[in-house]
């Protein structure tokens, strides 16, 4: 499953860049993209354990960049 979440809050390219880095390492996700211009992040795990993949994602966005949310 792929879906779309909008990043409020994310400071520069280099944060996106960092969030998609630690993302990526994530158990459970397949892919993650984080665009810096859309403020996006599209997040692709399987459809089975996506909510609690997401839920790891949110978590590392509080901790690695406590100004940004993802918004669900």
């Amino acid at each position: 499953m792929r879906k779309s979440f909008k990043l409020d809050e994310i400071d520069c390219a280099n944060c996106a860049l960092k969030l998609e880095d630690a993302i990526k390492k994530v158990d459970g996700v397949d892919d993650a993209k984080v665009n810096f211009m859309t403020q996006k992040l599209t997040l692709t795990a399987p459809d089975d354990r996506f909510t609690d993949v997401l839920d790891k994602v949110v978590a590392l966005v509080a901790d690695i960049e406590p100004d940004c949310e993802v918004i669900r």
